[in-house]
């Protein structure tokens, strides 16, 4: 089952199953009650060096997303916590960007999507 997206902001609801933030840094003013996450792969977020570059940009957008996959292929451990994170049923992939199509989280759902279709 593909993971859906979801801004961490957002209530917090049952159908989000497993509850799994993808963002390095801990979303600005919420506290761990309120944002309920599960999981937190602050690891698998992009670096720091490329999350500056990219600043949100959505003419940067594409560029920012060849280089997020180059990193992502250097980081085996934490891309495996995430496929068995999101491969046990319902799961949300939590972001913290107001851009909800240009960010991170965007980015992993594509990868694994891509992995489940051409894995059979």
């Amino acid at each position: 089952m593909e993971p859906e997206l979801k801004r961490v902001y957002e209530e917090a609801a049952p159908e989000d199953g497993a509850r799994i933030l993808v963002d390095r840094l801990w979303p600005r003013g919420l506290s761990k009650e309120k944002a309920r996450v599960d999981l937190w792969l602050k690891e698998i977020a992009p670096s720091d060096e490329l999350r500056r570059w990219f600043a949100h940009d959505p003419a940067k957008w594409p560029e920012f997303k060849a280089r997020y996959k180059r990193e992502l292929k250097h980081n085996a451990v934490q891309l495996a916590l995430l496929r068995r994170a999101t491969g046990r049923g319902r799961s949300t992939l939590l972001y913290g960007a107001r851009d909800t199509e240009h960010n991170e989280a965007v980015v992993l759902q594509e990868l694994l999507r891509h992995e489940r279709t051409h894995r059979s």
